[in-house]
């Protein structure tokens, strides 16, 4: 995989904290339409959010970023990422 800020790569993420019944998926979605991005927000059984992107690198670190900021609906206390997608890419908030 290239370095490239533009290089496609995939991102998949557990959301944890408050983050079902706060809007939290709706503003996520917002989010992924904003920078471009494929993907969804999903509610798991367990509380958590599951947030899938595909798009430039770029991008999908700017979403990163975002999800880990505290600028989002509810509270967001850890995001794990499973695939590491770029610069800060790493399981802690």
């Amino acid at each position: 995989m290239t370095d490239a800020p533009d290089a496609p790569v995939a991102l998949r993420a557990v959301v944890h904290g408050r983050v079902q019944g706060v809007g939290f998926r709706w503003a996520t979605r917002e989010r992924l339409v904003a920078l471009g991005l494929d993907g969804a927000a999903t509610n798991r059984p367990d509380g958590t959010v599951e947030v899938v992107a595909t798009g430039p690198r770029s991008a999908v670190d700017r979403l990163l970023a975002w999800l880990r900021d505290g600028a989002t609906p509810g509270h967001v206390t850890r995001v794990d990422v499973d695939q590491d997608v770029g610069p800060g890419a790493s399981s802690t908030p």
